[in-house]
């Protein structure tokens, strides 16, 4: 893996950053006569980057919504994200997904992988009745690293009025967050959908965010081949083109539905 590639993606002014962050949400408040925003708080970086972001600039016009399953999601995500709005003094609301979801699957056909991913669009769903209820925009809290390998739910997750923080790799948000104060125990932790029991997003993606960004910036922003970029990044050239057939095959999730 080429530290020098990572480093160059690492190194960014995230005070610039931050201000543009701050200006793009005020502006889309304004443009859409909105009243505030709500976002989804799981207790991981990229939604604890959301929530500092916004309590700094946009405190009393934020709703934060914990959604866990008390089923399958681990007490101490969950604690986390309690910490993060009792010390940035956030609205929020705290909904036990557990009996919704079950009332899916006690109708639909088991699969583990389909009921995941359902996890994350009725926690979609919460979202955008809050939303509605508040005249509030749905904040997207993917990265760019999940964005470009497709590694959200159509339609859960991925379901947004806004994306902040979507040009952003996974290793460019940890400084963010280190520049934002998020405690270091958040920015260290293994990211984590919590769609299943253990679910761990580098174990299912078997490839770590620093070569996910280190490849994605090669053959996406350089526009190098494969070969090229395995060659650039020093590193095995079948995970080169597992990121790239990644890249490629969630095209669909990142555009508008095709229309006759």
């Amino acid at each position: 893996m080429n530290q020098e590639i990572l480093n160059q993606i690492k190194k960014q002014d995230y005070e610039a950053i931050q201000n543009s962050i701050t200006a793009f949400l005020a502006n889309h408040i304004k443009k859409s006569n909105a009243r505030g925003l709500v976002f989804g708080l799981s207790g991981g970086i990229d939604s604890a980057v959301i929530a500092h972001i916004c309590a700094k600039s946009f405190h009393d016009k934020t709703l934060a919504l914990i959604m866990p399953d008390s089923k399958i999601s681990p007490k101490e995500e969950t604690e986390d994200a309690l910490e993060i709005v009792d010390s940035l003094k956030l609205e929020y609301k705290l909904i036990d997904i557990n009996l919704i979801h079950a009332q899916f699957a006690n109708i639909l056909e088991p699969e583990e992988k389909a009921l995941g991913n359902l996890r994350a669009r009725i926690r979609a769903s919460i979202l955008y009745y809050y939303a509605n209820l508040r005249n509030y925009l749905v904040i997207g809290s993917s990265d760019r690293s999940e964005q470009m390998i497709g590694y959200f739910t159509k339609f859960g997750d991925g379901s947004a009025d806004i994306l902040p923080i979507a040009s952003l790799y996974k290793t460019q948000i940890r400084e963010l967050a280190r520049y934002l104060g998020v405690k270091d125990t958040i920015i260290s932790k293994k990211s984590s959908p919590h769609l299943w029991h253990g679910h761990l997003a580098e174990e299912e993606i078997g490839i770590s965010y620093e070569e996910i960004d280190i490849a994605l910036y090669c053959i996406v922003d350089k526009a190098m081949t494969v070969e090229r970029a395995a060659e650039a990044a020093v590193m095995d050239k079948d995970k080169i083109e597992k990121i790239y057939q990644l890249y490629k095959k969630s095209e669909h999730k990142r555009i508008m539905p095709p229309r006759l």
